[in-house]
């Protein structure tokens, strides 16, 4: 431990879920116990203690040689003021460090193994390396459904967990989830009003983006605040029925958010892992009945039909033995839904499906209707089959739109004039190549084109779709427009259109047999 006193001091680095502690190369710490850089620490000060990965430093302007740095979120964690006391050693191992190394060799995990595993990694004592190690690991020894159970169990142990009992009085508490990877697929959106509107109970926490051009709470956040306290959220759904926020402030799976935060950037998405993080989340939040939808495409996450129902029947398995009862609902990930991509232009295209307007996106409109229709069905007086026109009913009656702008006004909202969306300024249009039919799209480019045009760090940036797949075209016609707010963002989405063509022109008979043309309006 560290003879010398150290003053505590807030680094303003975001270091994104990892705990990061800096001394400077001088302090007496360094010297008498050996620190090294990326060497595991505890912190201790007034009762309190925090474990965090070490980075040696040489500017005194950013930390003393008497002084103790922390990250952000490290300091957030410490809850000491700058300048209070503190003590700083090497850290123990974690406890589960074991477990560990028994799944990194492929041995098959018990539920206190996983338990304890996702009680460090929740505690912040696995270092990014370490979470790496496991995601990997997991990945690659593929976690058959008993461990798949545990880790679930585990996920939802680690956070809070919500009661909605006295609200339903017995009844369902609805959501609705998908498994992602479809630009502009906002359809929670739309699900969350119609249903409400409907009398249901739908707590929907959402995640932002992390490598893709718009989570939910980032296109919610374009109407509404989503950064919402736990109370706050609570009293939310209890005035309202519902709720679009961000589930960040909820702490309802925070090992789930640690373990995100390196699944993303590896690209690693493994069944198990996806299962046990979105039914986590779902059960903590309260609810007792889910819908779920898996899109399939050639660019999303599930690329064929025998890979989609090998994973409906995981996650049924596992909701099943967790008293979740879930409708899994396989749909077209061929291409976007609607035409926006890019919180901005995603939001637009919802409040024009609410407004019933005639540019709305049908195809977006169709898809949550459907989704909207079987989380009805879960109400135990709509017989099987009658949802999906008890939700069109409900949007085109305009009972939809006068919940969603109850449920904006509630959360606070933020200025937005649909009709008019705050679009960023600069623009380019991707035309076709030649004359034809377009009989491909790569979602995967399409949203990577998103993502460096700005989105959604920028919420005006971002895709607006002109054309989809079946569409006629001609040589030179546009088939998408890209707006940034950066000169240097609008270069780097055209060099990636340039390099990456997002669409593919060929023949009518090109096109796969069962494939039915959707139409933006």
């Amino acid at each position: 431990m560290s003879l010398t006193p150290l003053t505590v001091r807030r680094v303003a680095i975001d270091t994104f879920r990892e705990h990061v502690a800096y001394l400077h190369r001088d302090c007496t710490a360094v010297r008498a116990e050996g620190f090294q850089a990326l060497a595991k620490v505890e912190v201790r000060g007034n009762g309190a203690a925090v474990q965090a990965v070490l980075n040696v430093v040489d500017d005194a302007a950013l930390v003393g040689p008497e002084e103790l740095g922390l990250s952000e979120e490290a300091f957030a964690r410490l809850g000491l003021a700058a300048g209070q006391p503190v003590t700083v050693q090497q850290a123990e191992p974690p406890a589960s460090i074991a477990a560990l190394h028994r799944k990194i060799a492929g041995e098959r995990l018990a539920r206190e193994d996983l338990h304890a595993i996702v009680r460090d990694i929740a505690q912040m004592r696995y270092t990014k390396i370490e979470l790496a190690a496991f995601v990997v690991a997991a990945n690659q020894f593929e976690m058959d459904r008993d461990e798949v159970l545990y880790l679930t169990e585990a996920m939802i142990e680690a956070g809070r967990r919500l009661d909605w009992h006295h609200e339903v009085r017995g009844g369902p508490v609805v959501d609705k989830h998908c498994i992602g990877g479809i630009p502009g697929n906002r359809t929670s959106m739309l699900v969350v009003p119609i249903v409400a509107a409907h009398g249901m109970l739908i707590p929907k926490t959402s995640s932002r983006a992390i490598t893709s051009p718009a989570g939910t709470a980032d296109t919610m956040e374009v109407l509404a605040q989503v950064e919402l306290p736990l109370a706050r959220l609570q009293a939310i759904v209890r005035e309202t029925g519902a709720c679009l926020a961000w589930g960040g402030t909820a702490d309802l799976s925070p090992a789930d958010d640690v373990l995100i935060a390196v699944e993303r950037p590896l690209a690693i998405d493994s069944p198990g892992q996806m299962v046990a993080s979105i039914l986590s989340k779902k059960i903590a939040a309260g609810s007792t009945h889910l819908v779920l939808d898996i899109p399939v495409g050639p660019s999303a996450k599930v690329r064929g039909m025998p890979e989609a129902q090998r994973l409906k029947k995981l996650f049924e398995v596992v909701a099943a033995r967790l008293q979740l009862q879930l409708d899994v609902v396989i749909t077209d990930g061929r291409q976007p839904v609607g035409r926006g991509i890019g919180p901005v232009l995603e939001a637009r295209d919802v409040m024009q499906v609410l407004q019933n307007h005639p540019d709305a996106p049908g195809d977006l409109r169709q898809k949550a209707l459907r989704l909207a229709g079987r989380v009805i069905e879960f109400d135990p007086d709509v017989r099987g089959g009658d949802g999906f026109a008890i939700a069109r009913d409900i949007l085109d009656s305009g009972r939809a739109l006068a919940k969603m702008n109850q449920i904006i006004d509630a959360q606070g909202r933020r200025p937005f004039d649909w009709a008019a969306p705050p679009v960023a300024p600069l623009s380019f249009e991707v035309s076709a190549p030649r004359d034809g039919v377009l009989v491909g799209v790569d979602n995967l480019v399409l949203a990577r084109i998103a993502q460096l045009a700005g989105a959604p760090k920028v919420p005006g940036a971002g895709i607006d779709l002109l054309r989809r797949l079946g569409d006629p075209v001609r040589a030179g016609e546009p088939l998408m427009r890209v707006h940034a707010r950066f000169e240097a963002d609008l270069e780097f989405a055209r060099r990636k259109a340039q390099a990456e063509p997002a669409w593919r022109v060929g023949s009518r008979d090109e096109l796969p047999r069962d494939f039915t043309p959707t139409h933006g309006n």
